[in-house]
């Protein structure tokens, strides 16, 4: 059978980082009603002549060099973002070029901060079916450019970011021991739509807008989801939470996290936080935490992972792997 193989992670943020602190200058907060509310205590911010092309870019470079391959080896390239650089051509056909890839495709999704679950869905599809053998999926957003700097209720809740895996198509070989994409769970409710959304777009307002966000409402769905999706990935392979090595989960908030993980019966040791340093990187989120997981070592060949994320439309997803 073929498997996707994460080959490569990388990961990109602004040098520039903004704290609660510093926040509380300009905004009627303080460091202690946003720490407590959501676990964040600081978040990076691009630069101005920074795009999430230029993110996506330092992030893919990474991943690429921990994979130890050429971009031009490269035949896919699915770019996650909510913050594109321009409303068409899509960002993911400027990191192509920027990368010198001249073949394969290259296309975004949208999905939110759920988008880098989409993204590695879409593209574990093309490698089974042998459609792609090696793919870049990168989820990376500008975010802080559709943030309402006047609402002290989205506004601190959000930052910039990047982050990018390498997969590879490979026969799951009887050495392999089961490593790869073993599942992903897909799920979206239009019903939800006005849950999280941005006031702008080209068809309605032509302008870009500004986050919205009903929050005691998204919490409360996102704890059901999430749950409901991680135990369903569970189920479709077979595991015990006891099996799990590591979870993932987007970086919205650290109540969110708890709260799923203590739906789920997982210990906090065995959650991945970096919210706190991090805040809400939207489809970056979740690749960032990865490439820290695995960068210090925490992930190892062989774990059980569990990544999942939830975001507008609604959105939400889950995929089991194993590292």
């Amino acid at each position: 059978m073929r498997r996707s193989l994460i080959v490569g992670i990388g990961a990109y943020l602004p040098e520039r980082v903004v704290t609660n602190a510093e926040l509380s200058k300009t905004i009627d907060t303080t460091d202690e009603w946003i720490a407590s509310r959501t676990g964040i205590r600081q978040r990076h911010i691009a630069a101005a002549d920074e795009t999430s092309s230029d993110l996506a870019l330092k992030a893919s470079r990474k991943a690429l060099a921990h994979a130890g391959l050429r971009a031009d080896e490269v035949d896919l390239i699915i770019v996650a973002t909510t913050t594109p650089d321009s409303t068409f051509p899509a960002t993911a056909a400027r990191l192509q070029g920027a990368l010198e890839i001249d073949h394969g495709a290259a296309f975004d999704i949208q999905a939110v901060c759920a988008g880098f679950i989409f993204g590695l869905a879409t593209a574990d599809n093309f490698l089974r079916t042998g459609q792609a053998n090696t793919a870049l999926v990168v989820g990376a957003e500008t975010f802080s450019r559709i943030l309402d700097w006047h609402d002290r209720a989205t506004c601190v809740l959000f930052g910039d970011g990047a982050g990018a895996v390498v997969l590879q198509g490979q026969t799951d070989a009887p050495n392999s021991n089961g490593r790869g994409i073993l599942s992903c769970h897909l799920h979206s409710d239009g019903r939800l739509y006005d849950l999280l959304y941005v006031d702008g777009g080209v068809s309605t307002t032509q302008t870009a807008g500004h986050v919205r966000m009903q929050g005691p409402e998204v919490y409360r769905h996102a704890i059901n989801k999430l749950s409901d999706t991680l135990e369903e990935a569970l189920r479709c392979n077979g595991l015990t939470v006891a099996e799990v090595d590591w979870l993932v989960p987007h970086q919205a908030n650290k109540r969110i996290i708890d709260g799923v993980a203590k739906k789920l019966g997982l210990p906090p040791e065995k959650v991945v936080l970096t919210v706190d340093r991090h805040a809400n990187t939207s489809a970056a989120s979740v690749p960032l935490a990865l490439a820290e997981a695995v960068g210090d070592g925490r992930i190892k060949q062989g774990d059980v992972v569990l990544l999942e994320a939830i975001g507008g439309g609604l959105t939400w997803g889950s995929s089991v792997i194993r590292w």
